[in-house]
């Protein structure tokens, strides 16, 4: 599996000068340090977004009223949470969250639902994995502000019906496709969140070096940069390393130099690849010729599960134009060859004759 130094899942330490109550259901998570930026004129990158949320939250301001129904898609990694918190903070209101998968029975929704405050903010993480029972209570509650309760079973059941107080639901997937579309139509701002360029990493990571109290110059956070997969959590976590690697084997500043070493200690390459990522490209070249080769023999070929290999892995090489999907199975681009030092054989894909397609003897 992918080292924790690349993992998109947030640490207990991901977020340092967090203020503000953070609760999922009745669990508060409470005040708790952190990178995430509070305010809207904090939040670097994703332009159109933030010029778009921040119209509709000084619309909601004006009217004294809760936001319409958000949905953010994208990647992990790239703000989803800390735009909900944002919304919250900006707004004044208390912030809930909880996910699809936490969310089993009706009555868990139903739970949080009728604790929410007005105005509150409700964050509903992997939004996509609502179950269907779970998504028909929650329908009313958007549209209405009203809960559909079933009291008892069989003949002797009656319905009433709840009035809650105008929340606003916020909702992350990082699979659109998934959810159904009346839940999609719902929401009254769809968004999705881009990749973040390296200058904007660059600025994120001066910021969080700034907090985190790290010496760190422009060499050193443009390498860090460069390197993070074009995202900000990334950047943060070879942040944490490269720091880590300066306090031990240095004099504690991260410089150009600094960061190229620490960061090849930690197996992170020049265009930002990990360990598990050169394998793909390796096994793909030097035991399949190039490809193509299928999902499956390439994942047992580097020992991984072929979801983990299709999600995780071949979006950022297909990025980089590393490497292609094909009817055939999986190929390597000349880039890949030429990233890993090796030379393509004449019969490999790709490398023939450009004025041939790729199907053609």
């Amino acid at each position: 599996m992918r080292d924790e130094l690349l993992s998109p899942e947030p640490t207990p330490d991901e977020a340092e000068l967090e203020v503000g109550e953070m609760r999922t259901g009745t669990n508060i998570i409470g005040e708790e340090g952190g990178l995430r930026p509070r305010h809207l004129d904090d939040f670097v990158g994703q332009r159109e977004l933030k010029e778009h949320l921040g119209i509709i939250l000084e619309a909601a301001r004006r009217r004294e009223q809760a936001v319409d129904h958000l949905l953010f898609a994208g990647p992990p990694g790239l703000g989803k949470t800390t735009l909900a918190g944002i919304v919250a903070a900006e707004l004044q209101v208390a912030l809930h969250i909880t996910s699809g998968p936490a969310l089993d029975r009706a009555g868990d929704l139903a739970a949080i639902l009728t604790r929410l405050g007005e105005g509150d903010v409700l964050f509903i993480d992997e939004i996509h994995r609502l179950s269907r029972n779970i998504e028909e209570v929650l329908y009313p509650a958007m549209e209405d502000f009203q809960l559909d309760i079933v009291l008892g079973k069989g003949p002797a059941a009656r319905s009433i019906r709840l009035d809650l107080p105008r929340f606003t639901l916020v909702g992350a997937t990082t699979r659109t496709g998934l959810i159904t579309g009346p839940l999609r139509d719902r929401f009254g701002l769809v968004a999705r969140l881009d990749y973040y360029d390296a200058d904007e990493l660059q600025s994120i990571v001066s910021r969080a070096a700034g907090i985190l109290g790290i010496g760190i110059d422009d060499g050193g956070a443009s390498e860090i940069a460069r390197r993070a997969r074009g995202t900000p959590r990334i950047a943060n976590r070879l942040l944490r390393r490269v720091r880590d690697f300066a306090e031990v084997r240095g004099d504690g500043q991260i410089d150009e130099a600094t960061a190229n070493e620490g960061l090849a200690v930690f197996g992170v390459d020049d265009l930002g690849l990990d360990k598990v990522d050169r394998a793909v490209l390796s096994n793909l070249c030097q035991k399949f010729g190039g490809g193509p080769v299928g999902l499956g023999t390439l994942a047992i070929s580097i020992g991984e599960a072929e979801e983990t290999v299709e999600d995780v892995y071949e979006p950022f090489l297909i990025q980089q134009g590393l490497l292609m999907r094909t009817p055939r199975g999986r190929v390597a681009t000349p880039a890949a060859w030429a990233h890993l030092g090796l030379i393509a054989p004449a019969s490999a894909p790709l490398t023939a004759d450009p004025s041939r397609g790729l199907f053609e003897r």
